[in-house]
């Protein structure tokens, strides 16, 4: 059975960071691939970061260049380093995975067959 924990949420002031992590089991990150989304209250679930297999990596055009995706296969831990971080990253975050390892809709909630339980992630002014 797969699980997918998410950790490393919390509340910080803009400007500041935070690191994601989300620990797998039943489930091998190498060669899969695996994504970050979020939600915010009223909106609907979008993508933030995906990497595919040989870690392709894409991001929400909102994230680029404060935000990092990687993984250690090694732990099975998918990482979001989120910098420079704003109020509107304000959201509930979670990981999600599936068994494929291709790049196509990477950002695509659709594509994802695991989904762990979510962090919260708030951004004061």
């Amino acid at each position: 059975q797969v699980r997918l924990v998410e950790s490393g949420g919390g509340s910080v002031q803009a400007g500041g960071s935070l690191r994601l992590s989300c620990t797998a089991s039943g489930y091998t990150t190498n060669d899969n691939a695996m994504g970050w989304f979020r939600q915010a209250p009223g909106k609907e679930r979008e993508g933030v970061a995906g990497i595919a297999r040989g870690d392709r990596t894409v991001y929400a055009d909102s994230v680029k260049g404060r935000f990092t995706i990687s993984r250690d296969n090694a732990k099975n831990i998918l990482y979001l380093q989120m910098d420079s971080l704003k109020p509107e990253d304000t959201a509930m975050y979670y990981c999600a995975a599936d068994n494929h390892g291709s790049f196509s809709f990477l950002l695509s909630p659709a594509r994802y067959d695991y989904w762990g339980q979510g962090t919260q992630v708030t951004v004061s002014s």
